[in-house]
């Protein structure tokens, strides 16, 4: 395969523990749907669900796709700053030069954000079933039930 930058061919290697084509002139990297889903899963441990859209739209570049010759198109990446090329029949991404480096950088702040969001959750679902509890509950009624007494009682 030709890289889609400079014409040079591919050589596939193995980076962030990735089978990848890469450029050897520009080191920019051809990455199928799979080798990329391994890339993000390097370092995000959620699940594809938990991931968010990969894309939302698309428009035309000048690049083609190293493996069918068609015009590809650009996106950006899970809405990101990081722009990248995808082949529409579905044979790969193209990624920039340390673009791999990035998509990493963005799913690991996507999981330390889901992380943090996970266990906001826990610490909210734990405080209302406190909230919910017949001892907190049985405190307000009594405290409901003095302020409405028009007798006060005595200390003693």
């Amino acid at each position: 395969m030709k890289c889609p930058n400079c014409d040079a061919e591919l050589e596939l290697k193995k980076r962030d523990g990735v089978d990848m084509e890469i450029c050897p002139s520009c080191q920019g990297m051809w990455l199928s749907c799979q080798e990329l889903t391994q890339l993000e899963d390097e370092v995000f441990d959620f699940g594809d669900d938990e991931k968010g859209s990969l894309m939302l739209g698309s428009e035309p570049t000048a690049r083609n796709c190293p493996q069918c010759a068609k015009p590809m198109r650009g996106f950006q990446y899970r809405l990101y700053d990081l722009e990248m090329d995808f082949c529409e029949d579905q044979h790969g991404y193209w990624l920039e030069a340390d673009e791999d480096k990035r998509v990493l950088e963005r799913m690991k702040e996507e999981e330390k954000n889901l992380g943090r969001k996970v266990l906001a959750e826990d610490r909210w679902a734990a405080h209302l079933k406190y909230l919910r509890s017949g001892s907190f509950l049985d405190r307000i009624r009594d405290l409901a039930t003095v302020a409405m007494d028009p007798k006060p009682k005595p200390a003693f």
